[in-house]
């Protein structure tokens, strides 16, 4: 059963500040995807269960897709957004410098 996103919301608030100290900008992590927008994928991360992450098409190279919900993605935190308490992460595939 899905988490609906009010309930991951709230968690992330509430971890936000362990979630700066924890994973700062440069990090590299291991997320599942738990949801898909027509602006990004949601991401959960390995390790860190109250964070929550976002992988925006903003960053996606052109002709790519954003991964299915259920499949395990690596990336690199770029940026914190204090308003929605979320990690964006741009995904490894997406990236030449790794």
């Amino acid at each position: 059963m899905e988490t609906p996103y009010d309930v991951l919301a709230t968690r992330a608030e509430e971890a936000w500040l362990d979630t700066l100290a924890e994973l700062p900008v440069g990090t590299r992590v291991t997320a599942a995807v738990i949801g898909r927008q027509p602006f990004g994928a949601f991401l959960s991360f390995e390790g860190f269960p109250r964070a929550l992450g976002l992988a925006k098409v903003s960053r996606m190279p052109r002709g790519r897709e954003l991964p299915h919900v259920g499949s395990t993605v690596e990336g690199r935190v770029y940026w914190h957004d204090p308003s929605n308490h979320q990690v964006n992460v741009e995904l490894r595939e997406w990236v030449s410098d790794w």
